[in-house]
């Protein structure tokens, strides 16, 4: 007995899975398994015989069977280990998708507003939120007496009173970077320029920053006719609608001649703004043809070229688009209006994908 203790306990121990643990069983305690068969031999001994061996055999198979038992634990451990780490969850992640970030609405109608004048042929063009005096108004042809210049409207960076350098400026608009294109490409010129532009001014439907879009087309043979077309086409797009019906009225803007504010036809029902029908009229931006003086300070001969320019409000332009009733919320930092009106982060605005899905 002591033969087969040692021989099924190593046999035991080195078995690698539950198949051949269970073979080692059916060989030692299995029906005709060698223990077993033991046990029968008990019948054909005598009473002092079986008083030593029947202890011994019952003993030796307890003992196995409880190696078998430990054996079988620890190869399902094992097993269970391996699961784990190849199988590895983490349970305290979120059991429901959520979106991963989300845009914010002036970028969202930012890139809408460069998707829909890219496929016009527009590039994007970029340049300082602190400007000079000069580029920020008298390049512009925005006299010194123009009310836009006063400290009331403008923020002026601080100097030293012995300072006698021109002063700066928080630009007011982005019409300095059509400038400074100008100059560094020349003609012929098809721009957009988005950005932060900053004025003294706050309430439901004006604050201190905002964000605007200029554009800028110069050639030789550009009129109004090519403005007009162009607007249309980006309120099509922008709204989403088969067709609009835009009204130029006259107005003026020192930096263009002649100047127009732009209407589109529109109509309120239920508090719900719809484009392109009804009997309303909402001013949306201001255009006209670029003014001589303009292009000279763009170091482009008037003589020789000419264009158009508009510019808009991107904060103003996704008020009417998304239903969002005052403009101060849009700087708010209030996370449960951005959840509300923001966008999701992998959705980027295609004309052809569509651009606010």
């Amino acid at each position: 007995m002591d033969d087969l203790r040692e021989k099924y306990i190593r046999l035991i121990a080195e078995a690698g899975d539950e198949a051949a643990l269970e073979d080692l069983r059916v060989q030692a305690v299995g029906k005709k398994g060698e223990i077993s068969l033991r046990m029968r031999e008990l019948g054909r001994m005598t009473a002092e015989e079986r008083q030593v061996a029947g202890p011994a055999l019952n003993a030796l198979k307890d003992e196995i069977n409880a190696a078998l038992a430990a054996k079988k634990a620890a190869l399902a451990d094992a097993a269970l280990d391996e699961r784990l780490r190849t199988e590895w969850l983490d349970v305290t992640l979120p059991g429901r998708p959520r979106r991963m970030g989300t845009i914010h609405p002036i970028s969202q109608v930012t890139e809408e507003v460069t998707a829909i004048f890219a496929d016009m042929g527009f590039a994007v063009a970029e340049g300082p939120q602190i400007e000079s005096d000069w580029y920020n108004f008298d390049a512009l042809n925005i006299p010194g007496h123009h009310p836009a210049r006063a400290e009331m409207d403008t923020f002026y960076t601080t100097r030293a009173e012995e300072d006698d350098r021109p002063p700066h400026v928080l630009r007011t608009h982005t019409s300095p970077v059509q400038i400074r294109t100008m100059q560094a490409q020349g003609a012929p010129l098809r721009v957009i320029a988005p950005g932060r532009v900053y004025r003294a001014d706050y309430d439901q439907t004006h604050t201190p920053m905002f964000h605007q879009v200029e554009g800028l087309a110069i050639d030789r043979d550009i009129s109004m006719a090519n403005l007009k077309w162009c607007l249309e086409e980006f309120v099509k797009a922008f709204f989403e609608v088969d067709a609009v019906e835009l009204r130029f009225r006259a107005s003026h803007f020192p930096f263009t001649e002649p100047s127009a504010e732009v209407d589109i036809r529109c109509s309120w029902q239920d508090g719900t703004l719809k484009i392109g029908e009804g009997d309303d009229w909402l001013e949306i931006l201001g255009s006209g043809m670029v003014h001589p003086k303009v292009l000279q300070a763009g170091d482009i001969d008037p003589e020789q070229w000419q264009g158009f320019a508009f510019g808009m409000g991107i904060d103003r332009i996704a008020m009417l688009k998304y239903g969002i009733p005052d403009l101060r919320a849009f700087f708010d930092s209030d996370l449960r209006w951005l959840r509300h009106y923001g966008f999701a982060g992998l959705d980027v605005p295609t004309l052809h994908g569509g651009l606010s899905r």
